[in-house]
């Protein structure tokens, strides 16, 4: 019975350790919304962040209720602007690949002066065979 006991103990102190550090990271996780957020003022970052260090259950509640669908808001048009760019870098790989991108950067090698019109032919030629 004693090792149940223990068992039971250790289980109970693991679950509460893992709220408190689920709760950290949410509390830090406000506090980095509250400095990526463009219409709050310097006192109003500050008074946040106060409010979420003094009184971080409180704060969190507050700020959650509050801000929250700001919060969600400044997510999802984060999230569509790093796809956005994923999209657009992707099309820029496409389109330098194959024959035209080899022969548009052979171009752009011409025109720098880095490589000279017979050997701008040569590397023409080798990309349209």
């Amino acid at each position: 019975m004693d090792f149940f006991t223990n068992f039971f103990e250790i289980l109970l102190w693991t679950i509460y350790i893992a709220i408190w550090i689920s709760f950290v990271f949410l509390v830090i996780r406000f506090i980095f919304d509250i400095f990526r957020d463009p219409e709050l003022s310097g006192a109003g970052k500050f008074g946040w962040t106060l409010l979420l260090v003094i009184f971080p259950v409180i704060g969190a509640l507050i700020y959650i209720f509050s801000r929250g669908q700001g919060m969600a808001k400044r997510d999802m048009e984060m999230a569509s602007a790093a796809r956005a760019a994923q999209v657009e870098y992707t099309q820029g790989l496409m389109a330098e690949a194959g024959p035209a991108g080899e022969i548009a950067a052979a171009k752009n090698l011409l025109d720098s002066g880095a490589i000279s019109q017979a050997e701008f032919d040569k590397l023409k030629a080798k990309a349209l065979a």
